[in-house]
Formats: structure tokens, sequence, C-alpha cells
């Protein structure tokens, strides 16, 4: 059964179609990092490997790591060990086997395995069926049985870099800088298969053997030893390490991990998101699954485990109930230390109102899909610090900014102005936070038409799904006296001066003032009627509904609003259309619900819709799960349904504001600078480019080093839009 929009639908005749995605359990995945806090620059991290017992355990050039807490020290549990000097590590039948200067030699089944090889310079073990080994080392190399030598011979100018048992042909494989040697124990036999230059690494995979090397890779028949393909479409062409782990063929390189997928692409694991740092030392299979991914500095455990959509969305409810709420408001969480969420600590932005205005959407979602109290009683605390934007400044239906106790305001200026402009607007108008009546408190003035965008989206939605009538009555109250602000200052935000502030405009003249193909005009037109739009509709005075006409018929806003959005582009010398403005596309999506079904008549209805499926045809591309849901609570059908859902998998778990980098990167297409700032032909899962808020579109690198955690509310609003429209099932059993 489709759900309905309560008042956008029932009061109108409304009804919402989406596509339904099922949510069974897919694989999510997440890293766990730890860190060589000990790493002088003469130790060297070389190997990992991980046994049945689901130890892990790290080669170093001074002797075995071990991972514990975040943290990467010295093993010390076999006190032989510590003597000993480890060359090389592998795991065997789910044990460990080391390679020592002297010996091959376990501590698994009881101890037996020990085979002095008397190589004199050992760089590489490898280990076939029935405990059969290979050691190699500078020029000479010697195979082993029932710990007993059977064969030992030379390759001039050998410098072995791995050594691998092909269960295929039973034989092993040498891999050398230079090439590719086969060695036949039984017939006391080695030969080059295979001549090439920097070569790095090497692995089986299905039918072929896949080559790592500073430029690519190179894909060799497993029979023949020819080249099958050579390619350098890579998310990082210099690979270090190339591991077939369960099935899955993986890349380390000195940029990051990747893995290939069914379809030929890469997923790509890089920055600190994923690795302790970007230089892959070596790659393998850990337990319960994960990926044992090792670097210079430190390792990784890249976890998979079955998760829906709903799941995630309960463990970011926790973190944003853990750590995001501020008096009531949705906060980042900013942090002394980064990436230390311990050291934590909020403050207040520009926009507390219209991030909160989104956590409290969510929440009324959730409410209206499961009935949930918990979401019921966080809808109504945000709600709260909402109201009191308007009530401490106490200027008639201004809203401010944000709130903080006098003394603890943080952010000084205005987001997207300089300090010369914090210091230039406060020399001429005072300053902008401004102390409340009690002298308790400071609120924050400039307030901009993004935040009153939030404001009537959400007290809308309030109105209409908040199951007490006095708090209903209550977001009726906040439209009606923010509305009346605006009109009793000629459609404009008056801030505490008697100055209209500098985004808070809505006036016929500022309007106006742009060419039509500049999104200002168009936008600003569509939230002006919108406003009025909602408070006729919740209140009924017919003042708001002859003000919005008066904007139709003599100042042509309806004509603004209405032109397509392919009219948006470039105009020589306005700053405000030198590239598409992804910020003004948030405003415009979370507007349309009220500006389509709060329309005054089905006329204006129509057109009303025809321009905003203008608008979100334009958008489409970026498969922004929360746009395609606005869409349609406004009327949209075919709404993309499943790449909404792919977006929602792919967003990461890790919310922590790291720094990414995607320039390097061979696998995707660029295409030539643009309006939109598009980069690439296609749009890159979440977990691959940096956090943004949903006004980042395309924003594949920048992000900070971990200097504040996201609030979760960027996944929750989506996924409940996604719920209440019916486009998302509820989670289905694996």
């Amino acid at each position: 059964m489709k759900k309905l929009f309560l008042g956008f639908c029932l009061l109108v005749g409304f009804t919402t179609i989406a596509q339904t995605v099922a949510d069974p359990p897919f694989m999510q995945d997440t890293a766990d990092k730890y860190f060589f806090e000990e790493a002088a620059e003469n130790v060297d991290l070389l190997q990992i490997a991980s046994d049945r017992n689901k130890a892990i355990k790290v080669l170093s050039s001074h002797g075995l790591l071990l991972p514990h807490e975040k943290i990467i020290r010295q093993d010390v549990q076999y006190r032989p060990l510590l003597d000993m000097k480890l060359v090389a590590l592998t795991e065997y039948q789910g044990q460990f086997v080391y390679l020592t200067n002297k010996a091959v030699l376990s501590n698994a089944w009881a101890g037996k395995l020990y085979i002095n090889h008397n190589i004199k310079t050992p760089k590489a073990m490898g280990i076939g069926p029935d405990f059969l080994t290979m050691i190699a080392g500078e020029n000479d190399f010697a195979i082993f049985k029932n710990n007993q030598e059977v064969w030992r011979s030379s390759i001039n100018n050998l410098n072995p870099i791995s050594v691998q048992h092909d269960l295929n042909s039973g034989q092993f494989l040498i891999l050398t800088a230079t090439g590719l040697y086969q060695v036949d124990s039984d017939l006391k036999t080695v030969k080059k298969v295979f001549e090439a230059t920097n070569l790095t690494a090497f692995g089986f995979y299905g039918d072929t053997i896949v080559l790592g090397t500073t430029n690519g890779i190179q894909i060799l028949d497993r029979n023949t030893f020819t080249i099958t393909k050579m390619d350098q479409k890579l998310p990082w062409t210099e690979i270090t390490s190339v591991k077939n782990i369960r099935g899955s063929l993986w890349f380390g390189s000195t940029k990051g991990a990747f893995k290939l997928r069914d379809d030929g692409k890469y997923d790509y694991y890089a920055s600190k998101r994923w690795l302790v740092d970007d230089q892959v030392v070596d790659l393998a299979e850990g337990p319960d699954g994960s990926v044992l991914v090792l670097t210079q500095k430190g390792m990784s455990k890249i976890d998979f485990s079955p998760m829906t959509l709903a799941q995630k969305a309960d463990y970011f409810q926790e973190i944003q109930r853990l750590r995001h709420i501020r008096y009531g408001f949705t906060s980042d969480l900013a942090m002394k230390t980064p990436g230390d969420i311990s050291t934590g600590y909020f403050h207040d932005t520009d926009n507390d109102g219209l991030w909160t205005s989104m956590y409290l959407a969510g929440e009324l979602f959730r409410y209206a899909v499961t009935k949930s109290e918990d979401a019921k009683e966080n809808a109504y605390e945000a709600f709260e610090a909402m109201e009191r934007l308007t009530a401490l400044p106490g200027l008639k239906g201004f809203p401010a900014r944000s709130f903080e106790r006098d003394g603890y305001e943080v952010g000084l200026h205005a987001n997207g102005f300089s300090e010369e402009w914090r210091e230039k607007y406060e020399k001429e108008n005072g300053r902008i936070w401004q102390l409340s009546n009690d002298e308790l408190w400071r609120w924050k003035s400039t307030t901009s038409s993004d935040e009153s965008c939030g404001h009537f989206f959400v007290y809308a939605l309030f109105a209409e799904l908040a199951p007490d009538k006095a708090w209903r009555d209550r977001a009726i109250h906040q439209i009606k006296i923010e509305m009346d602000h605006i009109m009793d200052n000629d459609w404009h935000l008056v801030d505490w001066n008697g100055k209209p502030t500098a985004w808070g405009k809505w006036n016929p003249d500022y309007v106006n003032g742009f060419p039509i193909n500049v999104g200002d005009r168009r936008l600003n037109s569509t939230l002006i009627l919108s406003f009025l739009q909602t408070a006729y509709h919740f209140t009924k005075d017919k003042k708001y509904k002859k003000a919005a006409e008066n904007l139709i018929k003599k100042h042509g806003y309806d004509e603004n609003a209405n032109r397509p959005a392919s009219v948006i582009g470039f105009v020589e010398g306005e700053d405000l259309s030198n590239t598409w403005n992804h910020s003004d596309d948030e405003m415009y999506f979370l507007t349309i619900p009220s500006f389509v079904n709060y329309s005054f008549s089905e006329e204006q209805k129509e057109a009303h819709f025809n321009a905003v499926k203008s608008h979100w045809e334009v958008e489409r591309s970026e498969k922004n799960p929360l746009w395609n849901y606005l869409f349609a609570l406004s009327g949209g059908k075919n709404i993309d349904s499943e790449e909404s859902a792919w977006w929602l998998r792919e967003f990461p778990m890790d919310l922590i504001d790291w720094k990414i980098d995607n320039e390097h990167r061979k696998d995707l297409t660029k295409i030539a600078p643009n309006f939109r700032n598009q980069t690439y032909t296609e749009v890159l899962p979440g977990d691959e480019r940096t956090l943004h808020l949903h006004n980042g579109a395309y924003r594949n690198n920048g992000g900070s080093d971990g200097n504040r955690e996201y609030a979760p509310y960027i996944y929750l609003l989506p996924y409940w839009a996604g719920r209440y429209v019916d486009a998302i099932s509820a989670p289905q059993p694996e």
C-alpha cells in the first residue's frame, strides 16, 4: 500500500507513486585500522597473514608484530621467534609458517615442520600439497619433501620476489622483476616462461596468472604463459600486491587497494577512511570474511557484514543520538585530535536550523512509517530547538542561524565569507552574534534564505505528520510568524540592525534584477511562492494568497519559477552564475513538495510540477535519493528507486571528514571542465569520495585531515523519506 503525504496528499488528492526496491541484506564494508606507533625509520612492515584461530601476524624487518586495540606492537607470544631472523611469513592449511635465515618452521603441527634450508640469502618460500616446500634466495633455490631436500639448483642473477605453487600444473613459479620461472620438481627442470620488466607481484585467478607491474597489470594464460590482456585502466597502476582472496581479485598499490568487481570495475579502498596510509605493502585473507591490508604505517581489516538499509539506519540513528545533538540541534562533531572521536566537541554553524530541519524531517517520516515513540520524542526535541531560533531574537518572526551560551560561540563569521568580510561587516553593522534579553545566550544573525527554506519545509511536514494537535499548531504558528516577518519587511529577512541580510531577499527589485539565466531568479521566485502557498494552506488567511498573486501578476514570479531548469547557465559578469550552485539544488528540492502540492489551482500545480520535473531531470545523474524521494512527494513517478538504493548502500559507515583524492585514478573517464562541475562520466560511490552534505553533488576530492564527524542525518533523511514514499521496502529476511 502506498503511503500518503497527509495534507500534501489527502487534502489535495495527491498520491505518491514510486517503484519499491526490496531491502534484503547486502554486504556492507567497514574498516578497522591499527597503527604502528613504535615505527622507526629503519623498521619496514613486510607481510601480513591470518590463521584459522583468527590470529593476525605482521612481519616486519625487526620481527613479528601483533595488532591489538588499534595498535600494532611487538609479538612476544613465542619467545624462540624473538631470537630468530625472520625473512618471510605465509599461511598454510590455516597455520602460520615462517622462513628464517636458517630454516622453514611452524609452531603448529606440534612444531614438527622444521626444514634446514642452507640457502645463503633466502628471500621467499612457497608450499604445495603435503608440505612440498620451495625456498628461493639470491641465485639459488631448493625444494624439500618430508623436511628433506629433494633438489637444489641455481639461476644466474636470481632475485626472487615471490614463490607460489600452482595447483593446476603441480609446479612452482618464481617471480622476479624481469620474468616468471617455472620449476618442475619431478623432472628437476627450471625455465623462464615469461620475460618482462618492472614486475612486482603475481597471483592466480581462474585460468589466468595476473602479474602486477610498476605500470599496470599483465594477464597471462595459465597454461601457455602468453599475454591475454594488458591493463592500465586501474585506480592506480603502481602495483605492490596481487591476491586471490576467496575468489575475488585484489590489488595493492602505492595509492591504496582495490578489488575487481563482477562488472569489470573496481571497489577502491584508499584514504584514512579505509587505510592507515595508502602505501600498500601486502594483502591477505583475514578472519570472518575480512581482508587484511598492510601498509607502510599500519594495517586495516576490511570487514564485510550482511546488513539491510534499515539496519544501517539503526546504526546511524544511534550515532546521531550519541554524539550529534546540541541543545536539540543536529550538530557535526569537531575533534581536537583528528580522527579521535573521544576528543569531539560541539560548536555552532551558520545553518543549524537547516541541518536540524533535515534530521527532524527524517524523524517525522520515521514516525509516519513506524509510529515509533522514540521518533516522535526526537522530532519534538528538534522542533523546540528550531522554535527557539525565532524566540531569542525577539524580532517578530526573524529566525536566528543558531544560538549558544554567551561567551562560548565559535563561528564568528557567516559560512562562505572571509575573515576580511566579517571584520568589514562588523565594523559597519556590529557583531554577528547578538546578546539575548536575559543576557545568558548569544544568537547568530545574518540569516540566509537556505535557513528559511529548511524552516518552511519542515514546519509544513511537522504540521502534517506530528500526532499531537497542540504541537502541529505550534508549527503552523512558526510558519505564520516567519511569513509575516518577510511580508512586513518588503520581502526581506531584516536583521536586528534594521537592514536586510545578505541572502534573505525575495524582493522583486532584487529577484528580477537577475537575468533569467541566473539560478537565483528562478530559485527565489520558487521559494517565496512556496512559502506563501504553505502559509495559506495551513492558516487559510487570504492575505498570503493575495500576496502570492500580486507577485505573480505584477512581477512575473510564476513565470520565473516555471522556467525549465535548462535555462540556468553562465552569464557574463554575474558572480552567481559562474557555475551551477548545488546548494541551490538543496534549497530547491526541499521546497518542491509544498511548491507543487499547495498550488492554488490544478493548472498552476501542473505548471509547477513541469518546472520541478525539469530540475529533477538535470539532477538525475547524481543518483541522489533525497532528490528522488522529494520528487516522488511532488508527484514524480519514475524516480530511479534502484539508483537511490545504490546510493544508500554505498554510503560510508565512517562519517569522519577524511581527505580523499581521486585525481590520479586511471579507471575513471574524465570529462572537460563544465558548468555543473562534473568530473567524470559516472558518479562515484559515496564511500570512494569525500563526504559532503546533499549540496556536494560531484565533489570527488577534498575533505580534511579528520577534524570532524558529519552528523548521520545525511543518510537518515533520505532513508526514511524512501520508506515513506514506499521506494524502499521494510527490511527483508536474508
